[in-house]
């Protein structure tokens, strides 16, 4: 493969897909609203129904603000990670995959563009959710944005690559309903995207705060969290890697017509 040839697929697989993206003016849109109301809602609403005390050291609605902007963060990352992984679908359905797979470049690198190229729209969306922080006073570094970039890459790679492997399994656009049902908002809930984990164990929900240990999400919300404030969080980042590299590999296998899933499929 020449390096030409690789650049020049990357260009047309992200020129497709930030197309698609801004044709479909409701997707942005959706994707900024719904951690919006996290924020200013739920946030709210946790306080008054339960009270400062028991999100402690949150003394305030502001601080607790503060506390849910980087799980808000992932959260964006997350769905437009499982939405990438139902455009996959489509393309499946609608024969795009099968025509993109027999180009003459090596599978892993299609699939690896595919894959910068939902990252890419990660990446807008989450610095999107950060101008829409900053106009509603979050109080976040001035500096955050910048020093958590390789974060939100690392972690962008990594759920996008959960959502490429998640689309080997889902046959029809139907079941996606079923994916979020049981991927997404399972991976969003038992994680410290929302609350503290210690506040779980101290709750006495051992169980809940055994299984945040084997979320892979739960470690790019700390990674985010962390680098938000110029930190490195050694162990969310050996996690996340090791999860991308474990999630993307699988993904190569499954699409190998000869071997993974696909072949199985046909057979």
């Amino acid at each position: 493969m020449r390096a030409a040839h690789g650049f020049n697929a990357f260009v047309a697989l992200s020129s497709r897909e930030t197309g698609k993206f801004l044709r479909q003016k409701g997707r942005l849109f959706s994707a900024l609203v719904r951690p919006a109301l996290w924020l200013l809602v739920f946030a709210a609403g946790f306080q008054n129904v339960f009270g400062v005390a028991v999100i402690p050291p949150y003394e305030s609605y502001i601080e607790y603000e503060v506390y849910l902007t980087p799980g808000l963060l992932c959260m964006v990352m997350l769905f437009n990670g499982m939405q990438s992984s139902l455009t996959m679908v489509y393309d499946r359905e609608m024969g795009l995959m099968r025509l993109l797979l027999t180009a003459p470049l090596p599978r892993w690198y299609i699939l690896f563009c595919k894959l910068l190229a939902g990252t890419l729209l990660s990446l807008l969306q989450v610095y999107s959710f950060l101008v829409i922080c900053w106009l509603f006073e979050v109080d976040l570094p001035l500096l955050g944005p910048l020093t958590a970039l390789p974060a939100f890459l690392l972690a962008a790679l990594m759920l996008g690559s959960l959502g490429l492997l998640l689309s080997i399994t889902v046959k029809q656009l139907e079941n996606f309903a079923g994916m979020m049902n049981f991927v997404i908002f399972p991976m969003f809930f038992i994680s410290p995207a929302l609350y503290p984990l210690w506040k779980l164990e101290e709750a006495g929900a051992e169980v809940v705060f055994q299984i945040a240990q084997y979320n892979p999400f739960t470690y790019a919300v700390e990674l985010v969290r962390f680098a938000l404030y110029g930190q490195l969080n050694v162990q969310a980042l050996a996690v996340v890697s090791a999860a991308f590299l474990v999630f993307f590999l699988l993904a190569v296998w499954g699409y190998d017509p000869q071997k993974g899933v696909v072949a199985r499929r046909k057979s």
